[in-house]
């Protein structure tokens, strides 16, 4: 089935060379708000042609607003908004680095217009995801939403702009429900998730879906999750359930990659399924759960489950759900099957060694730091 089919108000997209033409078409279609919100803004070709793009909107009446994070775009100087600016555009940075706060960020990325289609996803506006993420470019996961979900993405959007330079232990005090909240529409749930003592909107839902499923498959960028996700994946598949999951094998983020594979073993041992992507770097988020699918911004990982602010919407349609299947077959193409027997062979002392430490770095420092940047943030 082509990804461009749309079903029942939503639309997958695959990678820069499907997302980018359908951001750019609905900006310039837009007739009354542009919302951006983004956590890398790069000035590069793409950044700029972007630029372009909204003040051609804001030239011809269109009210646009952009958020961006201020450590993810932290090359981006503050001169390059200056065009928009000029024609009353509105650009706010996202907790500058300059505060106290510097470990939460605003992860989310977002493109709603007119209150009526939005974009959400794992993308971001920068060159390298500007592909198929087969020959060119970071392999990206996309999804449009043309239903109520996108007027309260526009919400959701204005709740964090209204506060997004405030300093961050002031943001906290001033938005700590409305930021972090679920909101159920017939066409689906928005799970809005930040820093918290405790676990994400998204990993709630998330960990109780599993606790029933029979059929999982997942594309994660990042993969660190908490045991209990981790035992429930592991049972599914001793069960005779079907979990197939697909990993970088080429990743940004190498201690990242590294602390995944940490829990390979455990995982194929249970009957997992393991691929990782060969032809480019994965930065996809999509997680299937029998006849649910969600998709958005958070990773499976310390950092997006309890240190950032993240969206995912969680969608109960099997339409929908059987196209991103059908997605996944063909990612798994362009993928290897990690073995068992193989996997063995190949972890010398050497190896378990990097693994252990990359998992320390990311299951335990990262946490650590949040909860103590949490309670200072909360003082």
């Amino acid at each position: 089935m082509p990804r461009s089919q749309k079903t029942n108000g939503y639309r997958w997209l695959s990678s820069g060379v499907e997302i980018f033409p359908a951001l750019f078409a609905a900006m310039e279609n837009a007739q009354k708000t542009i919302r951006l919100e983004i956590y890398i803004f790069a000035n590069d070709e793409l950044g700029r042609k972007f630029r372009d793009a909204l003040i051609a909107a804001r030239v011809r009446g269109v009210r646009v607003q952009v958020l961006i994070d201020a450590f993810g775009s932290t090359t981006l100087p503050d001169s390059f908004w200056e065009p928009l600016r000029a024609v009353e555009g509105e650009v706010r940075v996202f907790n500058p680095v300059f505060y106290r706060r510097l470990g939460f960020r605003d992860h989310r990325k977002m493109l709603v217009c007119d209150e009526d289609i939005a974009y959400i996803g794992g993308f971001n506006v920068a060159e390298e995801y500007n592909g198929d993420g087969i020959t060119k470019g970071w392999y990206d996961v996309g999804l449009e939403i043309s239903s109520p979900l996108a007027v309260q993405l526009a919400a959701a959007f204005d709740e964090m702009f209204s506060h997004a330079d405030s300093p961050h232990q002031l943001f906290l005090r001033t938005t700590h429900s409305s930021v972090k909240r679920d909101v159920t529409t017939d066409a689906g749930k928005l799970l809005l998730s930040g820093p918290s003592r405790g676990r994400s909107l998204f990993l709630r839902y998330f960990r109780r879906d599993l606790s029933q499923a029979q059929n999982v498959q997942i594309i994660c960028a990042y993969f660190l999750p908490g045991r209990r996700i981790r035992r429930h994946l592991n049972r599914i598949a001793r069960k005779g359930g079907k979990v197939q999951v697909l990993f970088p094998g080429k990743s940004d983020v190498f201690v990242s990659r590294l602390a995944a594979q940490s829990l390979y073993r455990r995982m194929l041992k249970a009957g997992v399924e393991i691929y990782e992507y060969e032809p480019q770097v994965l930065h996809a988020k999509l997680m299937l759960v029998d006849d649910l699918v969600y998709a958005g911004s958070s990773n499976l990982d310390p950092r997006s489950l309890y240190l950032n602010y993240e969206l995912m919407v969680r969608v109960k349609n099997p339409k929908l759900v059987a196209e991103a299947r059908e997605m996944f077959a063909r990612d798994l193409k362009y993928a290897k099957r990690v073995e068992r027997a193989e996997w063995k062979k190949s972890r010398t002392w050497w190896n378990r060694m990097k693994e252990r430490w990359a998992y320390f770095i990311i299951a335990r420092i990262d946490p650590l730091i949040a909860r103590w940047d949490y309670r200072r943030a909360r003082r």
